[in-house]
């Protein structure tokens, strides 16, 4: 019979869309209230992977990835995924999205991203959002799977987030976790 641990203590990250400057520092400011500072923030560059926001948000769409300092049980997840939808809705005009905010738990062994749409490789977490395994890391890289969106696949990504990976290592040792 298995025994019940706590679960180890994960980073969060989360995806950045946005069409417009104002809106993004909005959400910048309001997840760092919450979730608090920042360790990383990516540059901002142009999304190009696909057009399926173009509408919603225009044709000028940035990405960008901010990963934060503190963290925090990985069962949030869902909860979290919660309150960036709902700051989604917030700053939204007429109905359109200008933000979108894609969070996810960085562990030691795999990235995962929240979602509201179920598919046959996510599983459901809490309350209609599902978690899906994003990248996995193995042999000392992160590798995509073959659902794993493209901009999430790239190499820059993948090497981003292994560099934040070594940093979680280093708070989770100085934290005797490890």
């Amino acid at each position: 019979m298995g025994i019940e641990k706590t679960f180890m203590p994960e980073r969060l990250v989360v995806g950045v869309l946005s069409s417009e400057d104002a809106v993004e520092q909005a959400a910048h400011d309001a997840l760092c209230t919450r979730f608090g500072a920042l360790c990383f923030k990516s540059e901002r560059e142009e999304f190009h992977w696909t057009d399926y926001y173009c509408p919603e948000m225009g044709d000028k769409i940035m990405r960008s990835y901010w990963v934060f300092e503190e963290l925090i049980d990985p069962s949030a997840l869902a909860a979290i995924k919660h309150e960036t939808n709902s700051l989604e809705q917030r700053l939204a005009l007429e109905g359109k999205r200008r933000v979108n905010l894609d969070p996810g738990m960085l562990g030691t062994a795999r990235f995962c991203l929240a979602t509201t749409k179920d598919r046959s490789h996510r599983l459901p977490l809490a309350d209609g959002i599902y978690g899906e395994l994003t990248l996995i890391y193995e042999h000392g890289v992160f590798k995509a799977l073959p659902w794993t969106y493209p901009d999430w696949a790239s190499e820059p990504v993948r090497l981003m987030l292994s560099a934040e990976r070594a940093r979680l290592l280093d708070d989770l040792r100085h934290l005797r976790l490890l």
